[in-house]
């Protein structure tokens, strides 16, 4: 089982605050630091200082971590268009030299559209646009140095494109889909993902999940072993009981809820729960911390936690 950090910055943070949140990650031996990619707090918090870009914050870290990969948990589609995206991340690729991931999914917040100016179709079109942008985004990786990539899309239609610049990694960045839609989802993910994430499920909704998902693998001809499977969990892990009641005191739960929906209690507990979620197939926990101020919780989960996985 692997650990990575997922942060939330639009809950209130500064690039300074991701980058010690980095760092940190990088020097106690995570496997990867990810981002959210919102524009708008939720809850009652201030989200003071405001919103941070997802892609300009990785491409950031990209120069200013050494080794930890990155990527984002997820990516709206509605907020760039794939040519552009494409390229966007190919150039953190590039300037990360291969450590890039990119999480993308239909954007589902529909407030944070309204305070940007951003459109918001139906549901079912936001599903037809992400689809588009996979077979944009993969077929601009795909193509040949030399050739050229046409797409006749309903919404992004593609002519004659150089499909320039290529990311480093062989034969592209990694793609993570996920959610719980039963149809759909599942087989956008048995055609483009290489990672099929569940955010914030219990291990019973996420053995369900991950079924369907290997059921339209199956029906695809694809082997569901080509995929990785994992789970993101709000973290809040203490040395007693007394250390999680601050730490979950500190982002507004309570630490009997997250134990029940969450990764929360001693390292013990931590290490029993994560068990769970490897029973059904579960190979990365992705642990979502909210206080980013709160560097010895993640010193703690990896001197405690990761070498008992």
């Amino acid at each position: 089982m692997e650990l990575r950090i997922f942060t939330e910055p639009q809950q209130g943070a500064t690039y300074d605050d991701l980058l010690a949140v980095a760092r940190c990650a990088e020097e106690a031996g995570y496997g990867a630091f990810f981002r959210s990619d919102h524009y708008l707090k939720m809850g009652a918090v201030s989200g003071d200082p405001g919103p941070t870009d997802a892609w300009t914050t990785l491409a950031g870290l990209a120069r200013d971590t050494r080794r930890i990969r990155l990527g984002t948990l997820m990516t709206a589609a509605t907020f760039r268009l794939p040519g552009p995206l494409a390229i966007t991340v190919a150039q953190v690729d590039q300037m990360s030299g291969g450590r890039v991931e990119l999480g993308i999914g239909t954007g589902w917040y529909a407030e944070e559209h309204t305070a940007y100016g951003i459109p918001f179709p139906s549901l079912g079109e936001r599903f037809d646009r992400l689809e588009e942008q996979l077979a944009v985004v993969t077929g601009l990786w795909a193509t040949p140095p030399g050739a050229t990539f046409d797409f006749a899309g309903t919404y992004y239609p593609v002519s004659a494109s150089p499909a320039l610049p290529k990311p480093v990694q062989d034969p592209r960045p990694p793609i993570l889909l996920g959610g719980m839609g039963p149809k759909r989802t599942p087989r956008l993910a048995a055609r483009y993902a290489d990672e099929f994430n569940l955010p914030f499920a219990s291990v019973e909704d996420s053995a369900a999940q991950f079924d369907r998902v290997r059921a339209a693998c199956a029906e695809t001809g694809r082997d569901p072993g080509e995929l990785r499977w994992s789970n993101a969990l709000v973290l809040c892990c203490g040395r007693d009981d007394a250390e999680v009641a601050r730490r979950a005191a500190a982002i507004g739960r309570e630490p009997d809820e997250l134990r029940e929906n969450g990764l929360a209690g001693t390292p013990a507990e931590v290490v029993d729960k994560i068990g769970r979620y490897a029973e059904i197939g579960s190979e990365r926990l992705y642990l979502q911390v909210l206080d980013l101020a709160d560097l010895d919780h993640l010193e703690l989960v990896a001197a405690e936690v990761q070498p008992q996985l």
